[in-house]
């Protein structure tokens, strides 16, 4: 969607939610762009103005006079929000992008063979009988279509071999042929050792002719002669076996053929039975059964078999003729005479071979197990074509018996795709006296592929993955290879493969890979844009592919095509995904790519001279990035060349690009750019050169501009700049712990004064608190964070989870392989590598440092990142801190420890381990890190009531892998090994960018048909703003309301009393939050807990505000927090369901703990605002501490509109506002602490209209009705009061000490239902209580 997530459809809108602001200062910050379009507007004035807004009409919302209508859809929002791909699931996916293995590989053949060696075995022994043949008369008598007795027997032997030879030959070229004529077994024995001997691994075929000689025995012997032609010789199948070898295809044309192969099936058997080995590769085809004769039907020739095996043209036309209506028409002579070659298929036998390749091959991939077929079809081209034509000699021979083989086919003979075939034959044969008769006559094409195509096409309109794959599909690879039908079948072929994986599993495993990349030498223009369509589904599923594409300079198509002007977009989009795939970690594909310009065509279409030219598809920038990331990565040649090219300047615009997606990718492009030193090219150390002041300049220009998004709107980028980051903290490991070392140092006036000092350099002299000692990520309830634990202390940790004190051994002993060893790793004072450690880690030592302030800037960074509200960006955050030596241990104060105190974040880190990192150089860690949470210590300073989130330096190992992978070998050092071993061990440890494989998420998705909103989303939609319609034109209507009526209460069992609440519009439900942001929904007709959940597990807690997103659709929680983190949930209502869909920070520049803060957010779903107000179409309204309430209009530069102070008597602050029911956009309601209530028209903003004296002091809540004239306010002393837009007071709702009266407790939130007279009521007593003006309120 090209407008990000928020197609404003509507301008107008009414808010309710009542505000209020206890930030008397903020620090300004820009213009900050937020989550998924939504952008941060921050002003510079006395409040945290921390909205998030962003205006996509131009038109915004200038005519409000046109809302005259009271059912004007101007009520109800249009648009739907945070419904994009991103959204489903971020936290939990873990996307894996295009596959090596699994589904795919099946497809590709296994090892693709040759037949290199044929030896032809004929025993014809002319013009004798053998004894057991009775021939009939006329008998069938053609040997390869010659009469044997029409020339000397000796010389009709030779020519029968020579013509056999020459019909194999046509099958496969290249294979050596030889034929020894009527043999002897010392002759077929020389034969077999001679084919065996040249063929080396390849495979041969020994073809069988054995008409001259008697049937082979029932134990499978076939017979040959002696020297002298007196005796027949049996030579058993275990010695030819033996003498040929395997692999090895056998054609037995004799008798009883089936003897032969049962023999041979019990000696396979009998072998892998004796001696284990698996099955060996023969292949047996034979003529027919153990009980069966060769036909003597004059009509066929003498050796059927062969006809059909060799040549099945001549073979499937004579046997049609003689059943089809042309028989007496057509002198059979003309068969004979078709004009043309079989290898041209604008030929009339070239058309025939065609189509009967099509019709065999469809047959096969139909009826065939999928292995079966790959193996016979698929793996060599004379098996192939020998059995495609077995699938002829099997329907021709049927009637006098059946031809068989091993390994077994499943009966074919009836597929009616052989109708197809008859029909085509009659086609052509049809035009055959014309054509031989006039040379120069046209040759008619059949129209056979293109009724197949229309076949597949109806398949493509109606079927699916769950019914039969299309049958069709084999004929479509075969019309790839003519011109004419090329473009269409491509075409059909795309859509096929847009089905899904599946399709495209099927369609490789059918055949189709050689054929779509001979195709990439074609310079054909309309073929290009289908043909990257193909390739983009095939790589979506497929990465093997990369190989064959750089081998055959595939790559150079896509990067022409990534280059042209007429392709569209989103078209180029997919081609810069295929280059992506093609380099994605293949060293030859990423240098093809730089020899042929890549790195500059793609920085030229992120650039383009003017603004015109400039790319705006978000789609493709998207790619652009990734291709250029991925082009780099890992990659120091790539990286210098991208570095001279000016990359980062040029990828720095996309970091404030309105979609998330194409942040994302642009962070990614620059953090691959930071050389890691995992570059398994480079020759040792000798990388001084590289070192230079550019690359330095480089990196410092890239580390700052990853630090301006550092805190970006969209969990997607976050988590790809946190992956940046630890890239950078790899390369500059010693300089960041240093700085991070000297940052951590203990504050005065912190907790950590009580301690006595201690210093981060020195050998052994670290300090130990005996607090708690947690593995990392766990949430103990404990009266004091833990404290930073600096320098190599060399602390021992008992097993059994009591600290042992500090006992520094020698000045290097670092814990390293058991509690005691003092191994030889050689430590520096100052904890960072030894400048010894070779190769791998050398790179990173000898960095020249970039100045200090980054380094800090960087830190700063990692622990925002660690302390994010998405639980994803979180732990990768906090794998970065490990990679610097910061743990961070999150503890929670005592005082929550009533509620859950389970180790909470626990639970969200198990899914990206931290195994990988040694952390620490205690024993106690690099044995798993497990504690029993049982112990206590006493409190090393007095518990405080804030909460704290210790943060611990702990002495680490220095980056050593080892010793987490290898626990029972711990004193093996990969690293100091070779620069390639080291660069894969070390690779595990960098948190893995995640944009790559979730983008290409992407293609693997149905690309051409539209997957739009289903009928039944927009009925629901329908009805339900027909039902808001008929609900806003009541309210509008409605007589005067007293809302005393309670017809729901809930104790909500919040120890902290409830803070915010909201009314679902469509269901009767309602949500309550309390002060340590637990979330419970509740269904107050039916008086049910329908979900219960956190909102997140850190320890500052504080909910703000509760919204709604997307209203009229499925509808999204937006909860915002007092620390202006914003969470938002789908699937909130079911149990244990709910579902993060995005998370960020809304105030950017607050430091923690300066200053209580409590956030003030309201959302507008017409615009897409998120603001700290009130908002109603491009304005909204904001109530201050001092009493000032002001106006501002996100459409003027200067934003704010007008500023009144219209609480005079007593200033206090503002504790309420809301713009008026209806559509006035400047009718303002503020209430202030003191507990008056002004009725603001801003337009002349001198003073209120109207004051209401609401409550005497102690006023907590103001709630304004959407569309109805209704504004409530509550009291601390118990009260609310219900007021008309006049002024005039409706009813009190108060709190009776009577019996079974409604009792409410100090009134802590008020809240209306969006489109009913509906208020809910949170007291501090945790009781939600629900109004209406009679007792139940039409739904």
């Amino acid at each position: 969607m090209a407008l990000g997530d928020f197609m404003a459809a509507s301008r107008f809108s009414q808010s309710t939610a009542a505000v209020s602001n206890h930030l008397e200062e903020f620090s300004a910050n820009g213009n900050h762009v937020e989550e998924d379009g939504v952008r941060s507007v921050y002003s510079s004035s006395s409040i945290n103005n921390n909205s998030n807004a962003r205006d996509l009409s131009e038109t915004a919302s200038s005519s409000y006079a046109a809302m005259t209508t009271t059912t004007s859809m101007a009520y109800l929002p249009q648009t739907v929000v945070f419904c994009e791909l991103r959204h489903d699931g971020f936290e939990d996916c873990m996307p894996s992008g295009p596959s090596d293995s699994g589904l795919v590989s099946k497809w590709r053949p296994r090892d693709r063979m040759k037949t290199g060696c044929v030896a032809l075995v004929l025993c014809l022994n002319i013009s004798v009988d053998p004894p057991d043949v009775i021939k009939i008369s006329p008998c069938a008598r053609m040997e390869c279509w010659i009469d044997p007795f029409s020339m000397a027997p000796q010389k009709a032997l030779e020519t029968i071999g020579r013509t056999l030879s020459q019909q194999y030959e046509r099958w496969q070229p290249k294979a050596r042929y030889k034929y020894s004529l009527d043999p002897t077994v010392e002759e077929v024995k020389k034969l077999c050792t001679t084919c065996r001997k040249y063929a080396k691994s390849e495979r041969v075929l020994f073809h069988y002719n054995g008409h001259g000689v008697p049937k082979p025995t029932p134990s499978g012997e076939i017979w040959l002669f002696n020297k002298s032609y007196t005796q027949y010789i049996p030579l058993p199948i275990s010695d030819l076996d033996s003498w040929l070898k395997t692999p090895s295809i056998y054609v037995f044309d004799c008798s009883a053929a089936g003897l032969i192969v049962n023999a041979f099936i019990e000696l396979q058997e009998y072998s892998t039975s004796s001696s284990g080995s698996s099955m060996r590769d023969c292949i047996l085809l034979a003529a027919c059964e153990a009980h069966e004769t060769l036909p003597q039907s004059a009509e066929f020739p003498a050796d059927v078999f062969t006809s059909c095996l060799t040549t099945p043209i001549k073979m499937a036309l004579r046997w049609f003729c003689t059943r089809s209506l042309l028989h007496e028409s057509l002198d059979y002579s003309l068969i004979d005479r078709i004009p043309g070659r079989q290898t041209d298929r604008k030929t009339l036998l070239g058309e025939l071979n065609w189509i009967f390749t099509a019709v065999t091959d469809t047959i096969a991939w139909n009826v065939l197990p999928h292995d079966l077929f790959q193996r016979l079809f698929r793996q060599d081209l004379l098996v192939a074509s020998l059995f495609r034509n077995f699938l002829l000699a099997e329907r021709i021979m049927r009637s006098a018996n059946s031809p068989i083989s091993y390994p077994m086919l499943p009966s074919t003979h009836q597929h009616h795709m052989w109708d197809a075939w008859d029909m085509a034959a009659e086609i052509c044969l049809s035009q055959l006296p014309t054509l031989v008769e006039d040379p120069n006559a046209e040759f008619q094409p059949s129209p056979f592929f293109t009724e197949q195509l229309t076949a597949f096409e109806v398949w493509l309109d109606h079927g699916s993955e769950h019914k039969k794959p299309p049958e069709q599909l084999p004929i479509v690879l075969q019309v790839l290879l003519s011109q004419c039908h090329r473009f269409r079948a491509l075409v059909l072929l795309g859509r096929f493969l847009d089905m899904g994986p599946w399709a495209v599993d099927l369609a490789l495993s059918v055949g189709i890979f050689p054929y779509v990349l001979k195709l990439l030498q074609t310079t054909t223009p309309e073929l290009r844009q289908i043909l990257v369509f193909i390739w983009t589904k095939i790589l979506a599923l497929d990465k093997s592919c990369q190989v064959d594409l750089v081998k055959d300079g595939g790559h150079t198509y896509f990067i022409r095509f990534l280059d042209s002007v007429e392709a569209y977009p989103e078209q180029r989009a997919m081609a810069a995904f295929v280059l992506a795939v093609i380099v994605d970690g293949h060293r030859r594909g990423q240098e093809a790519c730089i020899e042929a310009g890549l790195i500059h065509v793609c920085l030229k279409h992120l650039q383009g001279t003017s603004p015109s030219e400039a790319q705006t598809e978000p789609l493709f920038l998207q790619w652009i990035c990734l291709c250029l990331g991925k082009l780099w990565e890992d990659f120091l040649e790539g990286q210098m060349l991208g570095l001279q090219a000016d990359a980062p300047a040029i990828l720095a615009p996309l970091l404030s690009e309105p979609q998330p997606e194409v942040r994302a990718a642009a962070v990614f492009a620059l953090g691959t750019a930071l050389d890691v030193g995992f570059d398994t090219s480079r020759d040792g150390p000798g990388d001084e050169d590289y070192d230079d002041d550019e690359k330095i300049r480089a990196e410092a220009g890239i580390i700052k501009n990853l630090l301006n998004i550092v805190s970006d709107g969209s969990p997607l980028v976050r988590a790809e700049v946190a992956v940046a980051l630890s890239r950078f903290a790899f390369g500059h490991n010693k300089h960041l712990k240093s700085v991070a070392a000297a940052y951590w140092k203990p504050q005065s006036g912190s907790v950590l004064t009580s301690l006595p000092s201690f210093t981060f350099k020195g050998s052994g002299s670290g300090y130990t608190t005996p607090t708690h000692y947690m593995p990392h990520g766990s949430i103990v309830p404990s009266p004091v964070a833990p404290l930073l634990r600096v320098g190599n202390d060399s602390q021992v940790v008992a097993r059994d989870g009591r600290v042992s004190t500090s006992s520094p051994l020698a000045a290097t002993g670092v814990m390293h392989g058991s509690p005691l060893s003092d191994d030889s790793s050689q430590h520096s004072d100052s904890g960072a590598l030894n400048e010894c450690v070779s190769n791998g880690v050398l790179n990173h030592s000898m960095r020249r440092p970039l100045d200090n302030a980054l380094y800090s800037q960087c830190v700063l960074a990692m622990c925002n990142l660690a302390k994010d509200p998405s639980p994803r960006v979180a732990s990768l955050g906090r794998r970065v801190l490990a990679i610097i030596g910061i743990e961070q241990v999150v503890a929670k104060s005592i005082k929550t420890s009533g509620m859950s105190s389970r180790p909470g974040e626990s639970t969200t880190t198990a899914s990206t381990s931290l195994a990988g990192l040694a952390r620490s150089s205690s024993w106690f860690e690099l044995n798993g890190g497990h504690l029993p949470l049982t112990f206590r210590t006493p409190p090393v300073s007095p518990p405080r009531p804030s909460y704290l989130t210790g943060m611990r330096r702990v002495c680490s190992l220095e980056f050593r892998p080892h010793l987490m992978n290898s626990p029972d070998s711990g004193l093996a050092d990969p690293l100091l090994g070779s620069a390639g071993a080291s660069g894969v061990s070390e690779r595990s440890f960098l948190p893995q960018s995640m944009i790559y494989n979730w983008s290409c998420g992407h293609f693997s998705k149905p690309l051409l048909t539209a997957m739009d909103d289903s009928e039944e989303i927009i009925a629901r939609r329908e009805e339900r703003e027909k039902l808001a319609l008929d609900h806003i034109v009541k309210c509008q209507h409605s007589s005067v309301s007293k809302l005393h009526n309670q017809i729901a209460s809930w104790d909500t069992k919040f120890e902290t009393g409830t803070k915010t609440a909201l009314l679902q519009p469509f269901s009767p439900v309602v949500i309550a939050s309390d002060e340590n942001e637990r979330i419970r929904v509740w269904n107050y007709e039916e008086a049910t807990l329908l979900n219960s959940f956190n909102n997140h597990d850190y320890p500052d807690k504080g909910v703000s505000k509760l919204c709604l997103v997307n209203e009229l659709d499925e509808n999204l929680l937006l909860v915002a927090s007092n620390d202006g983190n914003i969470r938002i949930w789908k699937d909130y209502t079911s149990k244990g369901q709910q579902k993060l869909v995005s998370a960020f920070a809304s105030i950017q520049g607050h430091r923690p703990g300066v200053r209580s803060v409590n956030a003030v957010v309201d959302w507008q779903q017409q615009s897409g605002y998120l603001a700290a107000s009130q908002v109603h179409g491009g304005q909204f309204a904001a109530g201050f501490v001092d009493g000032y309430v002001r106006l501002y209009d996100i459409r003027t530069p200067e934003m704010l509109v007008s500023a009144t102070r219209p609480h005079t008597q007593r200033v206090e602050r503002v504790v309420g506002i809301g713009f008026q029911p209806g559509l006035e956009p400047a009718k303002i309601v503020s209430a202030s602490q003191a507990g008056n209530i002004q009725f603001l028209d801003m337009r002349c903003a001198k003073d209120a209209y109207l004051t209401i004296d609401a409550h005497r002091g102690s006023l907590t809540a103001l709630a304004v009705h959407r569309h109805a004239p209704l504004i409530a306010s509550g009291s601390a002393k118990q009260l609310i009061k219900v007021f008309n837009l006049e002024g005039d007071p409706l009813g009190t709702i108060r709190y009776y000490p009577t019996f079974m009266a409604q009792k409410i407790g100090s009134v802590s939130c008020l809240t209306f239902h969006p489109y009913q007279v509906l208020l809910a009521a949170g007291a501090a007593d945790a009781c939600v209580s629900i109004y209406a003006d009679e007792i139940s309120p039409p739904r």
